[in-house]
């Protein structure tokens, strides 16, 4: 089995928001990430938005770097781009994404967010059998519309008992 060298983690995960102050105001004052610092405007009179990025040439952006408590960091950007594409993916679209947010109370988080006025896809999945057995979750809809869940399984999940591998969750931060 091959891997790449040295590899010790994810040390963030990249997305691109319509209003990057909105972006940063939700995580920080809704979610309660942390924020650590911004960048940009980047702009190049080059192709080096092209050549490092894949994206315009003359595009732009600027970011900002969030930590949400014991998970990854997020690189969140607004690009500004003569071709840009506007619309927000589905999940089942090629690149389509959602990010997942552990917490300790299932039932406190979603009245929460219910209170916050976002909008709430759908009913709680509890899963009682197979691999997740555990495990609830629900989809929720960022201010911009980004796709968001909430999930936890304080007892474990059923794959854990065929296995001595164990999904890295914020509630075990040394596992």
């Amino acid at each position: 089995m091959s891997t790449l060298p040295g590899i010790r983690g994810t040390d963030h995960i990249g997305f691109t928001v319509p209003n990057l102050e909105e972006a940063i105001d939700f995580f920080v004052n809704v979610i309660g990430c942390d924020y650590l610092y911004s960048l940009g405007p980047v702009l190049s009179d080059e192709d080096w938005m092209l050549d490092q990025l894949n994206v315009h040439p003359r595009a732009s952006f600027r970011n900002a770097l969030l930590r949400c408590h014991q998970g990854s960091n997020f690189e969140v950007f607004e690009y500004t781009a003569s071709d840009q594409d506007n619309r927000q993916p589905k999940n089942s679209d090629i690149g389509g994404h959602h990010l997942a947010f552990y917490v300790d109370d299932f039932d406190a988080a979603l009245a929460y967010i219910e209170e916050q006025g976002l909008t709430v896809l759908g009913e709680p999945v509890v899963r009682k059998e197979g691999p997740v057995a555990g495990q609830t979750w629900i989809y929720f809809l960022s201010p911009w519309g980004m796709q968001l869940e909430l999930v936890s399984f304080p007892d474990g999940k059923g794959y854990e008992h065929d296995t001595p591998k164990r999904q890295w969750h914020a509630a075990q931060p040394d596992n």
